[in-house]
């Protein structure tokens, strides 16, 4: 299995046709969470893919308890692989809300955010880390729709966009559902600006 190292983490890649590899939008995700996390946090992880942005978290975050969900069965087994307590399920669909389940002070999304037609979608699983819909959305509407369900009072939220998704539109839809929205990190890679966007509860 190849590997590769990261802030003194080493990270075992699943097969590159199955897992999605990480890449420039991980390890910007990655450096933003190191950034937030603090000593103690309790951590959700959505869609964690290879647990690339996970592990690098557990590694380096002192008394820090990260957990997972992961869509694709071959992910799921390589984050698992790296250390990662993570649950097989789309989304949140594996987990209780509120009170009767866990909550958590950060939770983080790298979502599939390349606006996709019919024709564009790629075969197989791998399709769940690409296809972001026709407007390069829809997965993050649906975890916007449900965040706060599972944030504890204060709790932020990171989340991973690229310019051509359309930051205004995921700016007013996270002050719709009750956040304060700033961007804390940016880096632009060929035709597009990666940026990530936190979202505080209010």
């Amino acid at each position: 299995m190849v590997e590769i190292e990261y802030k003194n983490t080493r990270i075992k890649l699943g097969p590159s046709d199955l897992v999605y590899e990480p890449a420039e939008d991980s390890f910007l995700l990655a450096d933003a969470a190191l950034e937030e996390a603090k000593p103690g946090m309790c951590v959700l992880e959505i869609g964690a893919g290879s647990g690339f942005v996970s592990a690098v978290l557990k590694a380096n975050v002192e008394g820090i308890r990260v957990f997972a969900t992961e869509i694709n069965p071959h992910a799921a087994h390589c984050a698992k692989a790296n250390g990662v307590e993570v649950i097989r399920t789309d989304l949140f669909r594996g987990l209780k809300k509120g009170n009767r389940g866990i909550s958590f002070d950060l939770i983080l999304f790298n979502p599939p955010y390349l606006p996709t037609s019919e024709d564009e979608k790629v075969p197989g699983w791998l399709n769940y880390a690409f296809d972001g819909g026709a407007s390069g959305r829809e997965t993050l509407d649906r975890f916007l729709d449900e965040v706060r369900n599972y944030l504890k009072p204060g709790g932020r939220i990171l989340v991973l966009i690229s310019s051509i998704t359309g930051l205004e539109a995921v700016k007013e839809k996270l002050m719709k559902t009750g956040f304060e929205v700033d961007i804390v990190l940016k880096k632009k890679v060929s035709f597009e600006e990666l940026m990530v966007v936190r979202g505080k509860l209010v």
